[in-house]
């Protein structure tokens, strides 16, 4: 079974292993290392299954960065703080033209609220969109008008990583092949590598070593040990990407 605690944690191991090390995005972009990993995990549900994530991290020493949408299925004020306090970024998974109907100057300031309300809990300084498939707005388009660096933001990864350099593996669409059914979570990419499942990630860094440079995007109301949840999230999902790839992939 792909998807799981459990084989979320031995890829740790097996990275931990291959002697990366884990930056922050933050991080990355102050000073990014030769060999290294960005753990990115895009919070859009179940906050307490980021919890869960965090304290993994924690427990084998390295960190990553948490991006929180600005709506109840994620906003969870007790978890922000814990992941902080667990020495882990986090960050706001902005999606305020979806959120305000595509409007622009409402937009921005439905966008400085919420990174407001969101640095009473914990430092932020950097933010991710969140791709919101269902919308026919992008919410970087904000940054058509705006410069998210007027906030005192560093970095946004859709802008400010070079992915000709660094190998970017999500788990968009429950897959991790999963462009065809990727609306938003897309980046141009100069390496010919593929990976479907889990296990073939972890046995490529074995036997063949991975990119020394690598982010990393998880959603983790995705990964369940229980299997009611485990059974729930892959069928939720596999009608998901259906529909996205009728009707929303372009």
């Amino acid at each position: 079974m792909d998807f799981t605690v459990k084989i979320y944690k031995s890829l740790l191991e097996t990275l931990i292993g291959e002697k990366y090390e884990f930056q922050t995005f933050d991080e990355y972009l102050k000073q990014p290392a030769d060999k290294t990993i960005i753990l990115r995990h895009d919070v859009d549900l179940l906050p307490f299954n980021s919890l869960r994530f965090a304290k993994i991290q924690h427990e084998l020493g390295v960190k990553g960065t948490y991006y929180f949408r600005a709506v109840p299925q994620s906003w969870n004020e007790d978890v922000i703080k814990e992941i902080a306090a667990l020495g882990h970024e986090i960050g706001y998974h902005y999606e305020n033209l979806t959120t305000c109907n595509g409007d622009i100057e409402k937009g921005i300031t439905d966008f400085k609220h919420n990174l407001e309300e969101l640095r009473k809990l914990a430092p932020v300084s950097t933010i991710c969109m969140h791709g919101s498939p269902m919308s026919k707005y992008d919410s970087k388009d904000l940054w058509k008008e705006y410069n998210y660096e007027d906030y005192d933001l560093i970095g946004e990864p859709y802008f400010d990583v070079n992915f000709n350099e660094v190998f970017y593996l999500t788990d968009t669409g429950r897959k991790w092949d999963g462009n065809k059914v990727s609306v938003r979570d897309r980046v141009d990419s100069s390496f010919d590598l593929s990976f479907h499942s889990t296990n073939e990630i972890i046995e490529y860094a074995k036997q063949t070593g991975l990119p020394n440079k690598i982010m990393f995007t998880y959603h983790p109301q995705r990964w369940n040990d229980n299997l009611f949840m485990w059974t729930k999230e892959l069928v939720f999902q596999n009608a998901k990407n259906i529909v996205k790839k009728l009707f929303f992939v372009k």
